[in-house]
This record gives structure tokens, C-alpha cells and sequence, in this order.
């Protein structure tokens, strides 16, 4: 992760849950086995240069284990 998030995650949808999350084995042998869902959402991030945008977010998450591995898809402004 090459930012920092800045507040809350807004706009949060599932975008793959059960099957459809490719990457199930490998979180389950980092994280540990769980329900895994991949989400995406909007929120603030502070760059590594200072600057604060505001951008779409992905990760995966799971009850109990929470959010892991934050991307930023896209800057949105």
C-alpha cells in the first residue's frame, strides 16, 4: 500500500463473494480461512508526495479477519 488512508471508506459494494473471489486459497494461507469477499468503496488517500485525492478502493475482507491488501483502482478527483 502506497498511501494512506485519510477517514472513512464511502459508496461500499461487493463485488465477488463465495466462488467468484479468485484469489480464495491464497488469502486463506496468508490470512486464514473465512468467508472471503472482494469490495470496492471511495474514500480519501494521502499520496507519498503529500497530496490528498480522493479515490476507488479495492480489497478483499472477511468476518473476524477484516480488511486486507487496499488498492487504489482509480483517482476519481
Amino acid at each position: 500500500m502506497d498511501f494512506e488512508l485519510v477517514g472513512e471508506i464511502a459508496e461500499i459494494e461487493a463485488i465477488a463473494a463465495g466462488r467468484g473471489v479468485r484469489d480464495k486459497r491464497r488469502l486463506d494461507r496468508l490470512y486464514g480461512k473465512g468467508r472471503w469477499r472482494k469490495m470496492k468503496g471511495v474514500g480519501r488517500i494521502r499520496l507519498p508526495d503529500g497530496w490528498v485525492v480522493l479515490a476507488e478502493l479495492h480489497w478483499y475482507e472477511a468476518h473476524g479477519i477484516g480488511r486486507k491488501e487496499i488498492k487504489a483502482k482509480r483517482y476519481l478527483g
